[in-house]
């Protein structure tokens, strides 16, 4: 084993976690192929296979199973070493480790770049997952700092909210409900909705706010993409509950709008959130006070979506309400 390398343990960790060579080439942004050398090269040091194939279905084997063990022992280690590097280097000169959850993405990169214009130096890594990946980097202390909207409840962590996340009803603006005003939601309920997937962070969110009418909710199609669902609801194959931050650009150019309907938007959090016991480098902790402290208006200045006081607060899920901004721009 002594000429293994920290590249093969980390090839090695990512197909064992997901049994699959697919989804691992996927994460690490490798091909197949590539992924699948590192593996036989770790094999060959091991001298003993780490996997096996049956039939479709990838297995580890018993030597596998050993393996992922002090692997991911030897990838924490290098990971505490670095954190402690970045710790001697402080703001300046630091590595800013920060995932978002998808919806996130529309708007996370300027708030990164304007944090970066302040901090000469600061080397940036953005990484983009649905829910169940977001909260695997939390987990595996893959990141420093996550921005979600439902932070963990079986995970010790942080959980600090930093600008309200609004939820709205969106249709084509050719749609017969685009100028109507206050809409009773039994005539939004009889439209028929293009949905995100069941596990999707949205489709919880429009679970929270439909409460039980959800079950009478005319879905038309189910989708596991924000954009192919904006896309069918310009083309007119009925309405949508998106976060009103990912619809930005639709609303400014007029290809969707955002429909008047009684209790809405709905406001929930974002919220940037570490595992309780991370010793956070200073440039996380940095960026952390800066979602804090500017992130609410740094975003509403980015999507021109803001908060008014008649939207209904449901940000009292995680014993927090969220911080409404004075006005809203539609």
């Amino acid at each position: 084993m002594k000429n293994a390398t920290l590249r093969q343990l980390k090839v090695f960790e990512a197909v064992a976690r997901h049994l699959s060579f697919t989804r691992a080439a996927e994460e690490l942004h490798l091909t197949q192929p590539a992924v699948s050398t590192q593996v036989k090269e770790l094999e060959s040091h091991a001298g003993l296979p780490l996997f096996e194939q049956l039939g479709r279905k990838t297995y580890m084997t018993p030597a596998g199973l050993e393996m992922l063990r002090f692997s991911r022992a030897v990838i924490e280690q290098f990971r505490d070493a670095e954190q402690a590097m970045q710790q001697l280097k402080g703001v300046a000169g630091g590595k800013l480790n920060v995932a978002v959850i998808s919806a996130g993405d529309y708007f996370f990169p300027t708030l990164l770049a304007e944090f970066a214009r302040r901090h000469r130096g600061v080397i940036l890594n953005l990484t983009v997952h649905n829910r169940a990946e977001l909260l695997h980097q939390l987990a595996d202390n893959l990141t420093d700092l996550a921005i979600m909207v439902r932070p963990p409840e079986d995970m010790d962590t942080v959980n600090e909210p930093f600008s309200p996340h609004p939820y709205v009803i969106v249709a084509a603006r050719s749609h017969p409900l685009a100028n109507k005003r206050r809409i009773p939601m039994d005539v939004i309920l009889r439209e028929p909705f293009l949905v995100r997937e069941r596990g999707s962070d949205t489709r919880a969110s429009m679970a929270e706010s439909f409460g039980d009418r959800l079950s009478t909710i005319n879905i038309a199609m189910e989708l596991k993409s924000t954009e192919t669902i904006k896309q069918a609801v310009i083309a007119g194959m009925g309405i949508s509950f998106l976060s009103a931050h990912t619809v930005a650009l639709e609303r400014q150019v007029g290809s969707l709008v955002v429909l008047d309907v009684q209790e809405f938007p709905v406001m929930l959090n974002w919220y940037v959130v570490h595992r309780r016991n991370k010793r956070l480098p200073p440039v996380a902790s940095a960026f952390k006070e800066f979602l804090l402290k500017e992130g609410a208006s740094l975003i509403e200045a980015i999507t021109h979506f803001g908060a008014h006081k008649g939207t209904r607060p449901s940000g009292a899920q995680h014993g927090k309400t969220a911080r409404v901004p004075p006005r809203i721009k539609t």
